[in-house]
């Protein structure tokens, strides 16, 4: 080969890594999403997530060991989502609504995720911990013991993650059909809810209810 066609050669990338990351963990997250928003929790997998990303899953070891890392990234990005701030400013009740509502905005648009995330540890999850630590800091400033704060907190998501499923539930979820007169009572008070409903959706409003009963409750508790 001549000087000038050695000089005309395009330069070989050096074996290795690239230079820089492909992708990143926020990426592996918004790409977890994604796979779960459109197939469900079962398609969230370590190849499923790469193919979303248009890279080989060997690029996601850079940044993730195992599906239960893309969990608590998944369960991070979407706790991060989660408004604590009334908890800095305004009374106990109002701000324990506040973020109640905030929560379960943020699950009823993941519902897959609901069940694994629910039961998911806190462990490496700085936003969630976080979140956790700012609502900590609301009961305490309102007087609760510390012993009794989380067991507030189960008590206030277990309603919130079933809330979340409601908002998803279809308008007719109630409706009787046919049985109707095998369940006079019941079908009589579907129907005074639609009548008397106005301009609040049914999951708003059963919310609203619930939560104002397990606030107030918990409220008078100490």
């Amino acid at each position: 080969m001549n000087q000038s066609a050695a000089i005309a050669a395009p330069a070989r990338r050096r074996a290795g890594r690239p230079p820089r990351a492909l992708i990143s963990s926020a990426q592996i997250t918004k790409a977890a999403l994604r796979l779960v928003a459109k197939d469900g929790y079962k398609a969230l997998t370590m190849s499923g997530v790469a193919k979303e990303l248009n890279v080989a899953p060997s690029a996601l070891y850079n940044h993730v060991s195992s599906k239960q890392d893309v969990l608590v990234l998944v369960e991070d990005a979407l706790m991060g989502r989660v408004d604590v701030s009334a908890f800095t400013d305004k009374p106990w009740e109002e701000a324990v609504r506040l973020w109640a509502h905030s929560y379960r905005d943020a699950f009823s648009a993941h519902l897959p995720l609901i069940p694994v995330i629910a039961l998911l540890p806190v462990t490496n999850a700085p936003q969630t911990i976080k979140m956790y630590d700012a609502v900590t800091a609301g009961f305490l400033r309102a007087g609760w013991p510390s012993e009794r704060i989380v067991d507030a907190i189960v008590a206030l998501e277990s309603f919130i993650y079933g809330s979340a499923y409601d908002v998803n539930a279809p308008a007719d979820i109630f409706a009787t059909g046919e049985l109707s007169a095998q369940a006079p009572s019941f079908s009589a008070a579907v129907a005074a809810r639609a009548a008397h409903r106005g301009g609040t959706s049914d999951a708003d409003a059963a919310f609203a209810l619930g939560l104002g009963a397990l606030v107030s409750g918990l409220a008078a508790s100490l």
